[in-house]
Formats: structure tokens, sequence, C-alpha cells
């Protein structure tokens, strides 16, 4: 099999080099390949080529399919298993994730799989990427598993053994330095793929959101050995920058701050630039007094030796889970009569920063304004937060009574009843038991990334998505959950802020729990309680025993129960099992869950979901249209109303922007200049993933991962497309 794989491999790579006139220190081409997450280091998601054009787009038909989508051990597919990976494309060779986190390679040309590579652990987590080395004949995939980092042999899909331990190296390393605690407990893995610079691999990492999430610091490995070679501490220690933005002990018990949505390269200048997320737990930080550096920051570091180059923060000590969401973008821009180098940052809250690549500097004004700082009791809202004066926002920033849903008289009335019971007037409105109504949960931008074209144009897809928040003391929730059996009081403390009391969730981010048998068998249902998957956390802060209590609560919720909560209230019990490394916040979310109408559609008026034009050099947008369709609601009359949207975009240089991204499980072309619709195709199912093209022997071909799920159908094909 592997002799096979390898002549296959070989005859493969040679005809595609045989397309290349011009190579770099690899030997693929950047443009014909598609090399790298982002389709180069600088994360742009752009294509040289034209061979697909405004002209003749509307010809794409389907020219392959694989079925990346495997029956587990129970016959169940877990509905968490999906496809969100952008692959890469090297020498004719496609290299992808299946939904359990295999890795394969497939001739791009046909989708024929030459080998599939099955890691030694089953995880249940999304993997959006993965990374291609080579050094002469040593040619690696470096992809992550949970918390393991693989290092496969691109031409036999054999483990590079030499690489860490049998092939793999440990993302746990860096983390405790320090510390002198066990973090082999808490949560971590990395959703999104590293970056190389020369033979140093440099990666972020996905934690739980809660009290006990893993310090979220960046890491650079030897590519190859797999061996630790510097670490970049988003949670400074004392006597590093950053520090005194923090209470003095926070290092110590405060976790996440973490770059989880991927990373870009200036390779002149050995530069690598990132976002940062929330500090943990997202909506209370009455432990974390201060600024918070380095969360929610856009960050450069020398790459080589991850020195502080200069940060950013576009949120100060975060109360709203406004994670940095997606990809920075390296684009060169017109500026005051000059050329400047610079970084285009687009946020979950719907904001876009342009900052100088080489100071740091916003290179559109941006001004410091005061915020309301009625928090929580114990919590410190800080007084100032940042508003960029241009671009102007391309989601919405503040819910008030004329952005009520307009679909219908019934929509209109349902969600001013509901908006009434809630604070609204403000973005930075701190959490509060009341409840207050924010977007910038669900985007804005989300992880699919942004795509700009050498104009300096930047193509974005957004959300316009209402959320309710309302806390609760725990105090209170422990009075709450006193009479229940022990499983239903460990699930209302850990789960129903999520799920619901009712577990049936929100067919999105949060799943109905009401059927979970269907798609999960026990065994795999405890490891997602056990290891986190996604925004779920880790549960690990519980005793096995109460873990093991909420599975079979959730999966009969009505069978009596052998054990009571006795005289312990939950919160204790659970904060007697924390790990040696996190804190328990005084309050936690009661209600975090979409404002929507009585048929589930957003109570916000639409556009509910958008494509952006926006143009780098003068700030302005050129375009903005709806993304995405209900055809229920346009048969009644609606005009589009977008759909909520994740995955991102790609732009070429014939004239065309490719999204798939959709709740109506579309794939769709954009003329990059007007934003009008020249093709679009039906996937079998929701592509919540970013396109990727490349050409093989002067046939050009688009590949979507049509991953379904997020509440509706669950896929498993990788979708090619090219001229009839």
């Amino acid at each position: 099999m592997i002799k096979t794989s390898l002549f296959r491999y070989l005859l493969i790579a040679a005809s595609a080099q045989m397309a290349c006139t011009e190579h770099s220190a690899y030997s693929y081409k950047t443009g014909v390949d598609w090399p790298v997450y982002g389709g180069d280091k600088a994360g742009n998601r752009f294509s040289p080529l034209t061979q697909i054009n405004t002209d003749n787009v509307h010809q794409l038909e389907v020219a392959w399919m694989f079925d990346a989508a495997e029956e587990t051990e129970s016959g169940k597919q877990p509905r968490s298993l999906q496809i969100q990976c952008q692959p890469i494309v090297v020498n004719g060779i496609l290299y992808g994730t299946t939904p359990a986190l295999k890795l394969f390679a497939l001739n791009a040309a046909t989708g024929e799989l030459i080998w599939k590579f099955t890691p030694s652990e089953s995880r249940i987590h999304v993997s959006r990427g993965i990374v291609y080395w080579e050094e002469g004949e040593d040619k690696r995939i470096l992809y992550t598993v949970g918390p393991r980092l693989y290092a496969i042999d691109a031409v036999s899909g054999q483990p590079v053994h030499h690489f860490g331990k049998q092939g793999a190296a440990n993302l746990y390393e860096g983390i405790a330095v320090g510390l002198k605690t066990d973090v082999s407990k808490l949560s971590i893995n990395a959703t999104s793929p590293g970056v190389i610079v020369d033979d140093v691999y440099i990666v972020g990492s996905a934690t739980s959101e809660a009290g006990n999430a893993a310090p979220g610091h960046v890491r650079a490995f030897d590519v190859k050995t797999g061996q630790l070679k510097w670490v970049f501490r988003t949670i400074p220690h004392p006597s590093e920058p950053g520090h005194e933005t923090w209470p003095d002990s926070a290092y110590l018990q405060v976790g996440a701050a973490n770059s989880w949505a991927g990373m870009v390269v200036d390779e002149q200048r050995e530069m690598v630039f990132f976002g940062t997320g929330s500090p943990a737990s997202d909506f209370y930080g009455g432990d974390r007094e201060g600024a918070n550096l380095f969360a929610n920051c856009v960050v450069a570091l020398h790459a080589k030796t991850g020195e502080l180059a200069w940060h950013y923060q576009v949120i100060h000590h975060d109360l709203w889970d406004r994670d940095i969401s997606c990809q920075p973008n390296l684009v060169t821009v017109n500026h005051g009569g000059k050329r400047v180098d610079a970084v285009a940052q687009a946020t979950k809250d719907g904001l876009l920063y342009l900052l100088d690549r080489e100071t740091g500097e916003s290179l559109f004004p941006v001004e410091e304004r005061p915020v309301p700082t009625d928090g929580l009791p114990g919590e410190h809202p800080y007084p100032t937060q940042k508003f960029p004066l241009k671009p102007l926002p391309f989601s919405r920033q503040v819910f008030t009574e004329a952005d009520i849903s307009d679909i219908s008289p019934e929509s209109y009335a349902y969600i001013k009843s509901q908006y009434l019971n809630y604070r609204s007037d403000h973005k930075f409105a701190p959490p509060s038991v009341s409840g207050t109504l924010l977007f910038g949960y669900s985007g804005g931008a989300e992880w699919g990334g942004t795509a700009a074209d050498p104009e300096g144009v930047l193509y974005i897809n957004a959300n316009d998505e209402p959320w309710i928040l309302q806390m609760i003391d725990t105090t209170s929730l422990n009075n709450e959950t006193a009479t229940l059996s022990k499983g239903h009081a460990l699930y209302a403390m850990n789960c129903a802020s999520c799920h619901g009391s009712d577990r049936k969730g929100n067919g999105l981010e949060f799943p109905s729990l009401t059927d979970i048998d269907t798609r999960m068998s026990p065994a795999q249902l405890k490891q997602v309680v056990s290891a986190g998957t996604g925004r779920m956390p880790s549960f690990q802060h519980l005793a096995e025993e109460d873990r093991e209590a909420i599975v079979q609560y959730v999966l009969n919720p009505r069978a009596p129960s052998s054990q009571s909560v006795g005289n312990k209230r939950p919160m204790e019990r659970s904060s007697e099992r924390l790990p040696s490394f996190g804190f328990k916040p005084q309050y936690v979310k009661k209600v975090w869950e979409r404002l929507t109408d009585q048929a589930g559609y957003p109570g916000v008026k639409p556009p509910w979901g958008t494509l952006n034009a926006i143009d780098l050099n003068t700030g302005e947008y050129r375009w903005r249209v709806p993304l995405g369709e209900f055809p229920e609601l346009t048969e009644k009359g609606v005009p589009i109303t977008g759909t909520e949207n994740y995955g991102g975009p790609i732009v070429t240089a014939g004239g065309l922007v490719f999204i798939a991204a959709t709740r109506d499980e579309k794939i769709r072309a954009f003329d990059k200049n007007t934003g009008n619709i020249l093709w679009e195709n039906q996937l079998p199912a929701g592509g919540f993933a970013t396109p990727i093209t490349y050409e093989i022997a002067g046939k050009q071909y688009v590949v979507i991962a049509a991953g379904g799920a997020r509440g509706a159908k669950l896929g498993g094909n990788y979708v090619a497309f090219a001229l009839k």
C-alpha cells in the first residue's frame, strides 16, 4: 500500500511540477497551488488564476467529490464532527482532514485517495487547516489532534518518528512554565493551524472559556525535532511587559487570552502577526482588574525569538467574549501619498483596524471614549474603549428599538416584548443579573477570515445577530439547584446556560441534547464532557463521578437518580474539584441565547448576513450585499435577508469572490467589482468552511468542504468545481 501510494504521489507531483515555471524555496508555486492556510503566508486568500472569470463562471460544474465522513465504532457520527477545514494543495496533491480528524492526501485533479492517516487518539473538535513543510526530500504535514502536534510524512502518510515522541509534540509544553502547577487536565487543542518561519513552527491554541481555562500562551516548536523553541506569554508573568495590567497573582489562576483564529507571517521582516481572545471567564472579570494585556490584542512578534515587536489592544478588560476571531491580513495600501505595509484586522464586533506593520499604529483615526462602568459586584469594568472612525463598522453595534425585526407584524410584536425586558443602550454595557442585549458574539467577523486583492480591497462576510446575556450569582444558583438530583443539579450548574434547562440548545453553537443518544454513543459523550469541544469547555474540574452523573442525566433525564446532591451544593462540589490552576467566578451566565422571533429568525431587521467590499486605501465601502437566503421568506415577499454565515471568502484575479458559509447550503461566486451574484450551486450540505482554488495541468479548480451541521444536516464531502 505504501509503495503504491509513493508511486502515485511521485507521479502526480511530477506532473504538477511540469506546469510550474517559477520556484521558491519550496517546490510549490503560489498561485498554481494553494500551499498554506489562507492561500499565502499573508493570509490574503487571493489567487492570481484567471481561467475561471466573470465571463465563464456560470459554466462551473462538479468535477469530483470526496466523501470524508466515516462511521464510528458505534455506527453513529457525532453531530459535532464537522468539516471546517480549508485544505491545501501542493504539487497536485490535496491534503485535508476528515470530520474524525484523520489526515488524508488526494489527487487534486480527480479526488482519488492516495493515503489516510489515523491518529492514535480519538478527539472531537474541528480542524480548520494544516501546514506543509519541506527540506529537500523531507516533506511533512503538521496538524493537531487534541493536545498533540503531529508531523506526518507527506509522501507516505506515516508519522515522522523522530519528531517529538513517536511523531507528535505535546501542546501542553511551555504552558505551565513558571506556574509550578499541573495543567495537564485542562482542555487545550489548536483548531486553526500554526505558521512556519524557516524551521520554526509557531502555534496558538483553543482553550476553555470558563474559570478553568488553560493559559493561552503562543509557542514555537522546531519543525524538525518537535522541541520547544520559545514561549510568548499572553498573560504575562512578573517582570514581563504587560504584567502591570493585571492583579499581581493573576498569572497563577487566569487562563485563555489565546490565539485560536490563525496567524500570518511577513517573511522579509521575520515577523508573525495574530489576534488574541478574551481572558477567562468570558463574562465576569472580578479576579482580573485592569486592561488585561495581551488579551484582545493584535500582536506582532519576532518569529525567531518570540520577542514582542508591538501590540494593539482592541478591547480592554473584555466582559463580552469579543475575541479577535480571524486571521489578520498583510496588505500594502496607498496612505498619505505613499505605499504603506499594513496589518488589517477584522473583529467579532464588526470593526476593522488598519495598523502600520512596523509600529502597530492605526492608519485611520480611533477614539478612546468613556463607557459604562456599572458592573456586577466585585467587577472592574474598564473606563474607556476604542471606537474606530474609519472604516465604519460592518455589522451593527447597538440594538435600538428601530432595529426590531419587521419581517412580519407578529415578529415585530414578539421581539418588542423581549426588547423591553433588557438593557441595550450601549455596546459596552456590563453584564448584569437583569440582562443585556448585545451584538458581537457570533460576528461581525468570524473564523473564516477575510480576502484581500492586490488593489487593497478587503472582502469580508459578516453576521448581524443579537444575543441575550443574563448573569446569576453562584449563591442563587446553588439555591435553585438544591432540590434537584445530582445529575440534574450538575447539568444546571455547568450546562444549562448554553444548552438550556430544557436541553434544546439553539441548534447552532449550542446543539440540542434531547436526541443526543441518536448522535453519540455514551463513550463519545463522556469524551466531550471530559475534554470539551469547540466553544464547550472541558469539565476536568469536576470529579469523574460528577461527569458521569451529567452524562447519565443528559442521556436519560427522566430516570430516577440513585444519588442526591446531599448537603453540599453543586458549586461547592465543583470548586473543591478545581485543578490547581483556575478560579471560581462569583457570577456565571444564566441565560446566553440568541434573540429570535417565534419562528426562530433573528430578532433584528435584515440583513442578517452580508458580504462587504472595503477599500483599505480610503476606508470607504465599495459595496455591501446580503449573503444567503431563506427561500420561504423570499416566497412571502420578504426581500432577501442574508443568513448567519460561517466560513470565509477567497478572491481571484478573474474578478470573482467565492464563498459558501450560508445556512441555505450554497456556494456562490460574486463579481468582485459590483457584488452581483454570477453563479451559485447547491451543496450536499452546508459549506461552513473557506474554499480554495488551484490549477493542475492548465485546469483551474475550486474546492469547498461541505461539512454541514450547525443546526442543519450533517455532511462529509469535499466538492471540487471546474469549467465544463
